[in-house]
C-alpha cells in the first residue's frame, strides 16, 4: 500500500498502470493495472457506497486491445491511414491527443469496422429506439470535443471515398447541443473556423484530405429546435399540427435534402427515451438535475427525423450518461450503449482535472449517523435542511449558524489563496462557487455576502458578487427573453460598470439585454478584458450551463441534497477545469520517471463526493498555480494589423508572358524643341496682339497632374487595347505585365531625352505625357510572348487571407512581453533569444508592426521524408518601407529545419510573383542574436524582393543566387499592384489611388 501524497499518477498520453481504490472512509491503495471500467453508487440516506461493474465496456476493451495488436484489420483504407496518423508522435500538433480520446475513436471504429469475429458475443443494446446509438463516458476536461472532430473526419473522409457504404459512413452531420453556450463552443468543429480543431490537432494526413474535409455537411443546433412549434392561439388561420416533413426541413435546414444522417449529441446524458415504467414526479426530477421536458422531446424530435430522413447513427458523449429510474435505490442508471469509459476518477489520476478535496474531519462533533464531519453533506444537517427549505424566507433573514462557520472558514482558505495568486501575478481572482437548493436560499447568500455580513472583507464586494438568475438564464440558453426584472438587471450592470476592463468594451455590454449580458458575465468568468474578469463569488441554483468552464474556480459550497454520485459530479464538474498545463517529472509507480501535469485543487464543503484528496494535519497548502498571461488581439491597434495569404501549397504552373529584349532595342529620342510644354496668350484684334495683356499656360505649374502613376496608367490603358486580342493568357495577368513593362522602359536608357533642362523630373514626365502614343508603340513593338514557369500559390478557399485582428483570445503561463508596436497585446517569449528580438522590435525605427507567430494562423506547409508537415515561422513584421518580412530564430540547424526554409523560400517567392499582397521576404538568424540587426537593417533598405543574409537558401537548392534574381525581375510593386485596380476604373479613379 503506498500513501497518497498526489494522486495523479498517470501521463495523460499513455495507458494508465496503476490506479487508486478506496480502502476506508479516508484511506486509498494503489493498485497495479489499470482500473476495471464501472461506478460507485452512493446512498447517501444510509451512507453506504457500492460498485457497479461494466462487464461489457470491459469485455469490450479487451476486444479492441486485440484488434489493435491484429493491426487493425477490417477497416477502409482511409480509416488506417487515419489511425496511424493520429499515433504518429511525428506529426506536428497544436495540441496532442490524451490517451483517453485515441481509446474513445478506436472503440468507436472497432464497433463499426471490425470483423464480426472481434465482437463475436458481444451486443450493445439499445434506448428501445428504431437508431443506433453508441455513448463515450469521458469525464470533464478530457476532450470530447475533439472526440467530435476525429468522428467527424472519421465518417466523412470514408463517406466520400466508399459512397456505397451509407449504412457506416455518412458526411451528413448534425450535431446537437444543450445550450447557446455548448453550441458557442462547438463552433471549432466548422472546417472553416479560423480556430477549428481540425488543424490545431492536424487531424487529416495531408492537405488534400483536408480540403475533401471541407465538403462535410453539417450542422450545429440547440436540442430547444427539436420542440415542436407551438400552435398561435390568436391565429385567424388554424394551420393545424406541424407535419413530420415541414418539422424536418425547419429542423435540419440545408440539410434537409441528405440521407443517413449521423447524430452527434454533446452532454447526451439530457437525452434518453423515457421507459414506460419509469414513474417520477416533476419535482423527484428537479431534484436529480433532471428537465423530464428535456430529455423526451430531445429524442422525439430524432425520432421523426429518423422517420423522414433516416438516421445511420447516433453518437453520444458524456461525462454522466445517467438517466432517472424511479427507483429509490437507485436514483439514475447508466445508459447500456456505453462503449469506453475514462471516468473521474481516471481524469483525477492523469491530471487531465484539478483534484477535488473534501473535508474529512474538524475540531466539532461529527454528524451521529454517519461520525463524518458535519461540513461533508451541510445539508444533510437537520437544522441547515429544514430551514433552507422555507417556502417565502426573506433575503434578509439570516443562514443558520453552521452554513456561517462554514462560509468563514471556507472563506479563510479562499482568502490565502487570493493573496498567493495576487502575489503570484495573477489578473483574474479565485472563485468561490455555491450551488444551493432554492431562488430563495440564492438571495439570501447574495445578501450574507453584498451587504457585509460575511466574515472576510475581502468577501464582501456586491460588485464581484454574481447570483445567477436560474430563469433568466435559462431563457439566455436559449436565445429567448425571460420577464422584467429591473433590479437583477441594475446588478448586471453594477457588475459591468465595476469592471476594469476599457471603456469600448463596456460600451458593448451595455447595449446588451440582460439576458445576453448575463451570459457575457457567466461565461467569461475569469476571462482577462471581459465582464466576468473579477468575478470572485457566483452563486446558483442549478448547475450553470453545460459547457462553463471557468479555470479559476478553488472553492465548492454545496448547499442542496446530493442524493446521487451523479449530482456530486456534475456540481464539483463546473469546478475541475485546470488553471495551467505545465509538467514536472515525476517517478511513477512502475517505475519509469514521465511529466506529470502539476496537482491543482478545488477545495470543496457541503458536496459529498467519494472521490478526495488525502492530506495530513501538518501538511502545506500547495502553490498556486503559475498565473497564466492572457493574450489578445487588440482592435485599437489596428495601424499595427498585419495581414498574410494562407497558401495551401504552391504549384509550378506555365504561363504565357510577355517579355521585351532591352539589349536589342532601339533608343526612343523625344525631342523637346518639337513638343510644346508652355504658351502664352494675348487678346488680338485685326491681327496684332496686346503683348502687355498677355497670359501664360504653363504645363510645368500643375505637377499634380503629371504624377509617375497616373502616366503609367495611361501607357498601360493604351497598350492594353493594342494587345489585348492577341494575348493567350488572362487579362488580369496581362494588365500586371504590361504596368510591368511600362515602368521598366521609363527607367531604361533606352528612352532618349538629350536635353539636359528637360532631365528635371517634372519636366520629363510632361513630355512622357505628350509623347505617350509614340511611346507606347515603340514599346509595343519590341514585345514578344512565351510561356514560362511560375510559381503559383494555392490558397485555402475557406479561409484565405490570416490576420493579427482575427487572432483569438488565449492564455499563456510562459514569459509574456507586453508589446505598443503589436496589434497582439504580448509577445511569447521561448527562449531568451525571442525575448531579445522582441524587445528590439519594439525600439527599432525601421520596424513598423510586427507580431510573434503563437496562435496567429501563419504557417507553411513542406514535405519531410515523404510526409506534408507544417511549419510555425518565428516572426512576422512589417517594416517602414512597407515590406513583410517572415523571421527565424533558431540556435541550432538540422535537415529538417532547411527542408522548412526551402519551403518558406518558395512560399515568398510564390507570393510576391502572384502579387497583389506587397512585398514580402524572409531570413533566419543563427548562432549570433545580435544579427538581427544586421537582417532589419538588410531588409528596410532593398527595394524589392530580397534574398535572405542569414543563409543562401537558392544555393542550397542547386538554382544559385543569380538564377534567383532574375527569377525575381518581374515582380511587381506594392505600388503597381495597387495600379492594377486603377485600370479597371477610369482616369479620375485613377487619380484618386
Amino acid at each position: 500500500m503506498t500513501k497518497a501524497t498526489s494522486l495523479i499518477i498517470s501521463s495523460p498520453f499513455e495507458r494508465p498502470t496503476h490506479h487508486w481504490r478506496r480502502a476506508g472512509e479516508s484511506r486509498l491503495e494503489l493498485l497495479e493495472g489499470r482500473r476495471p471500467a464501472g461506478y460507485e453508487v452512493f446512498d447517501t440516506r444510509n451512507n453506504t457506497v457500492r460498485t457497479v461493474p461494466l462487464a461489457r465496456v470491459n469485455r469490450i476493451r479487451e476486444r479492441v486491445d486485440a484488434w489493435r495488436a491484429a493491426d487493425y484489420p477490417g477497416v477502409t483504407a482511409v480509416t488506417r491511414q487515419l489511425l496511424e496518423h493520429w499515433q504518429d508522435p511525428q506529426t506536428h500538433r497544436q495540441y496532442a491527443f490524451y490517451f483517453c480520446q485515441i481509446e474513445a475513436i478506436e472503440t468507436l471504429v472497432w464497433h463499426v469496422e471490425a470483423p464480426p469475429d472481434f465482437k463475436q458475443g458481444i451486443v450493445v443494446p439499445g434506448d428501445g429506439g428504431a437508431w443506433e446509438r453508441l455513448c463515450n463516458k469521458m469525464a470533464t476536461g478530457s476532450g470530447k470535443t475533439a472526440v467530435m472532430a476525429m468522428i467527424i473526419t472519421w465518417q466523412v473522409l470514408n463517406a466520400l471515398t466508399y459512397p456505397k457504404r451509407n449504412k457506416d459512413f455518412s458526411r451528413a452531420i448534425f450535431i446537437v447541443a444543450p445550450g447557446l453556450t455548448v453550441k458557442e463552443r462547438l463552433q471549432v468543429l466548422q472546417p472553416g473556423n479560423p480556430e477549428n480543431d481540425y488543424d490545431a490537432f492536424a487531424l487529416c494526413p495531408n492537405e488534400a484530405q483536408r480540403q475533401r474535409l471541407n465538403q462535410v455537411e453539417l450542422l450545429i443546433d440547440n436540442w430547444h429546435n427539436l420542440m415542436p412549434l407551438k400552435d398561435r392561439d390568436r391565429s385567424v388561420v388554424k394551420k393545424g399540427a406541424e407535419s413530420d416533413e415541414a418539422f424536418v426541413r425547419r429542423v435540419l435546414g440545408r440539410l434537409a435534402g441528405s440521407r443517413d444522417l449521423v447524430i452527434i449529441n454533446d452532454e447526451a446524458h439530457h437525452a434518453y427515451r423515457k421507459p414506460a415504467e419509469l414513474k417520477i414526479s416533476k419535482k423527484d426530477a428537479e431534484a436529480l438535475g433532471i428537465d423530464l421536458d428535456e430529455a423526451t422531446r430531445w429524442i422525439e424530435g430524432l425520432d421523426r427525423i429518423h422517420k423522414k430522413r433516416r438516421i445511420a447513427r447516433c453518437f453520444d458523449l458524456s461525462a454522466t450518461p445517467f438517466a432517472p429510474t424511479g427507483k429509490t435505490s437507485t436514483e439514475a442508471a447508466l445508459f447500456e450503449w456505453v462503449v469506453s469509459d475514462f471516468g473521474l476518477n481516471d481524469a483525477i489520476e492523469a491530471g487531465l482535472v484539478k483534484t477535488p478535496r473534501v473535508v474529512i474531519r474538524d475540531n466539532a462533533l461529527a454528524n451521529t449517523q454517519t461520525y463524518r464531519s458535519k461540513l461533508y453533506h451541510l445539508y444533510r444537517e437537520p437544522e441547515v435542511a429544514e430551514d433552507l427549505n422555507r417556502r417565502g424566507a426573506e433575503p434578509h433573514e439570516a443562514l443558520p449558524q453552521i452554513v456561517q462557520e462554514a462560509y468563514t472558514l471556507l472563506g479563510a482558505d479562499w482568502r490565502e489563496t487570493l493573496n498567493a495568486w495576487r502575489e503570484a501575478g495573477h489578473l483574474s481572482p479565485p472563485v468561490m462557487l455555491t450551488v444551493c437548493n432554492r431562488t430563495e436560499t440564492a438571495a439570501r447568500i447574495e445578501h450574507y455576502f453584498t451587504q457585509g455580513d460575511a466574515y472576510w472583507p475581502e468577501l464582501n464586494a456586491p460588485e464581484r458578487t454574481l447570483r445567477v438568475d436560474s430563469k433568466v438564464l435559462d431563457k439566455a440558453e436559449i436565445g429567448e427573453v425571460a420577464g422584467a426584472d429591473k433590479a437583477y438587471e441594475e446588478v448586471l450592470r453594477g457588475i459591468v460598470e465595476a469592471a476594469r476592463i476599457p471603456e469600448t468594451r463596456k460600451e458593448a455590454l451595455r447595449a446588451m439585454k440582460k439576458e445576453e449580458l448575463l451570459r457575457a458575465i457567466i461565461d467569461n468568468v475569469g476571462k482577462r478584458g471581459s465582464a466576468g474578469q473579477d468575478l470572485q463569488n457566483v452563486i446558483s441554483v442549478a448547475m450553470l450551463s453545460e459547457g462553463w468552464d471557468a479555470k479559476n474556480v478553488t472553492h465548492i459550497m454545496g448547499l442542496r441534497a446530493f442524493t446521487s454520485q451523479l449530482l456530486c459530479e456534475q456540481v464539483i464538474g463546473r469546478g475541475l477545469r485546470r488553471v495551467s498545463y505545465e509538467t514536472e517529472p515525476v517517478v511513477c509507480p512502475d517505475g519509469q520517471t514521465r511529466a506529470l501535469f502539476k496537482a491543482e485543487y478545488v477545495n470543496i464543503f457541503g458536496v459529498p463526493l467519494s472521490i478526495f484528496q488525502e492530506t495530513d494535519d501538518d501538511g502545506k497548502p500547495p502553490p498556486p498555480p503559475k498565473p497564466s498571461t492572457q493574450i489578445e488581439s487588440i482592435p485599437e491597434r489596428s495601424e499595427l494589423e498585419i495581414a498574410w495569404p494562407n497558401v495551401l501549397r504552391v504549384d509550378v504552373v506555365v504561363r504565357p508572358e510577355l517579355v521585351v529584349d532591352w539589349s536589342t532595342m532601339p533608343p526612343l529620342k523625344i525631342d523637346p524643341a518639337q513638343i510644346h510644354i508652355a504658351a502664352d496668350l494675348a487678346p488680338a484684334l485685326g491681327g496684332a496682339a496686346d503683348l502687355s495683356k498677355a497670359v501664360s499656360i504653363d504645363l510645368e505649374a500643375l505637377p499634380e497632374e503629371f504624377r509617375l502613376q497616373r502616366l503609367l496608367f495611361l501607357a498601360a490603358r493604351k497598350a492594353l487595347a493594342t494587345v489585348e486580342h492577341g494575348f493567350t493568357g488572362g487579362r488580369e495577368w496581362l494588365i500586371q505585365q504590361l504596368v510591368r513593362l511600362v515602368e521598366q522602359f521609363f527607367a531604361s536608357d533606352r528612352l532618349d531625352i538629350p536635353s539636359l533642362f528637360h532631365q528635371d523630373p517634372l519636366r520629363k514626365r510632361i513630355l512622357i505625357a505628350l509623347s505617350i502614343d509614340t511611346l507606347v508603340g515603340h514599346v509595343v513593338a519590341q514585345v514578344q510572348q512565351q510561356n514560362s514557369e511560375r510559381p503559383e500559390p494555392v490558397f485555402d478557399a475557406e479561409y484565405p487571407i490570416g490576420s493579427t485582428r482575427l487572432m483569438r483570445t488565449w492564455y499563456s503561463t510562459r514569459h509574456c512581453l507586453e508589446t505598443t508596436r503589436s496589434q497582439i497585446s504580448h509577445a511569447v517569449a521561448d527562449s531568451t533569444w525571442e525575448h531579445y528580438t522582441a524587445t528590439l522590435f519594439e525600439t527599432h525605427p525601421e520596424v513598423a508592426a510586427y507580431a510573434k507567430n503563437d496562435h496567429l494562423g501563419l504557417q507553411i506547409y513542406y514535405l519531410w521524408r515523404g510526409s506534408r508537415r507544417r511549419f510555425v515561422p518565428d516572426f512576422v513584421i512589417r517594416l517602414a518601407n512597407c515590406k513583410q518580412l517572415i523571421l527565424e530564430i533558431k540556435g541550432e540547424d538540422s535537415d529538417q529545419n532547411r527542408a522548412k526554409r526551402l519551403a518558406l523560400d518558395t512560399w515568398v517567392r510564390a507570393v510576391n510573383a502572384r502579387g497583389g499582397f506587397g512585398t514580402w521576404c524572409r531570413d533566419v538568424v543563427k548562432a549570433e542574436p545580435s544579427r538581427v540587426n544586421d537582417v532589419i537593417a538588410h531588409h528596410a533598405q532593398r527595394p524589392g524582393p530580397s534574398d535572405p543574409i542569414g543563409e543562401d537558401v537558392a544555393g542550397s537548392m542547386g538554382v544559385g543566387i543569380a538564377g534567383v534574381r532574375q527569377a525575381r525581375k518581374d515582380v511587381p510593386s506594392a505600388g503597381l499592384v495597387r495600379l492594377v485596380q486603377c485600370l479597371e476604373h477610369d482616369q479620375q479613379g485613377a487619380d484618386q489611388t
